[in-house]
């Protein structure tokens, strides 16, 4: 009898144990607002916590790499992902969750209808992107100067950020005139936050195929519990949070 009482109180205390252990998501910097929303979401569903950790998606890839203890990655783009399923750091393929948009704003009142000719009139101030290397977003700033044939003029301005997070600070804070980041930000801000911003036409930078894979890691711990986030990622009610904040579905 004292057999399986004890058996009962290790099943019991392992089930707990496993919805006290959150899942860890490494997320790409522009999506770790979006992705607080979905683990608030999630957690009422199910009752299982999601921790968030953000930072550049580059960034992130080389911490997986080096071992660092993340059950699922979610990259804003499609490379990193695709790098670390190639490299056998993931479970399956990487699967596109949204797609992102990028945009030209600015918390200095100035008018962005015609952005461009605000670099090519070399007005003052600094340009904020993120680091093309490691922030896909920071890429798509730099494709964009390209394809309006005005990166040389902007490239004197130009500050490079770690993440696009450090983009949004400096636009936030004023320490630049300009920056380019996620439109996602546009509704993370509160009313009172003055602010002006500009989406910066789709055709003008590759798309932006922000994608999830779950990590090997995920397999040591927690594993049902990590892969029912994973799959809640593509639920309709997850998609419905991630065009709440300006990303589109594939």
């Amino acid at each position: 009898m004292f057999k399986k009482l004890l058996l009962c109180a290790v099943i019991t205390l392992a089930g707990i144990s496993s919805y006290a252990q959150p899942v860890r998501v490494a997320v790409a910097a522009n999506a770790q607002f979006v992705l607080k929303k979905l683990a608030d979401d999630f957690k009422k569903r199910t009752g299982i916590s999601v921790e968030v950790i953000s930072g550049a998606s580059g960034k992130l890839a080389v911490q997986i790499k080096n071992g660092a203890p993340y059950d699922i990655f979610l990259s804003a783009d499609m490379d990193f992902a695709e790098n670390l399923y190639t490299e056998g750091f993931t479970l399956s393929k990487p699967r596109i969750y949204a797609l992102g948009s990028l945009i030209v704003c600015s918390s200095t009142g100035t008018d962005l209808k015609n952005w461009t000719s605000l670099i090519t009139a070399k007005s003052p101030g600094k340009i904020a992107i993120g680091n093309p290397k490691v922030a896909p977003y920071g890429k798509a700033a730099e494709e964009a100067l390209n394809y309006y044939k005005v990166y040389q003029q902007a490239s004197e301005r130009l500050v490079f950020a770690e993440s696009i997070s450090q983009v949004n600070t400096y636009v936030l804070q004023g320490v630049v005139s300009l920056g380019f980041t996620t439109q996602s930000l546009v509704y993370e801000l509160p009313a009172s936050q003055r602010f002006q911003w500009q989406k910066v036409n789709p055709l003008a930078y590759a798309p932006i195929e922000q994608g999830a894979v779950l990590l090997k890691y995920s397999k040591n711990k927690n594993y049902l519990n990590n892969k029912k986030f994973f799959d809640y990622l593509f639920s309709a009610g997850a998609k419905a949070i991630f065009r709440q904040f300006g990303y589109t579905i594939a």
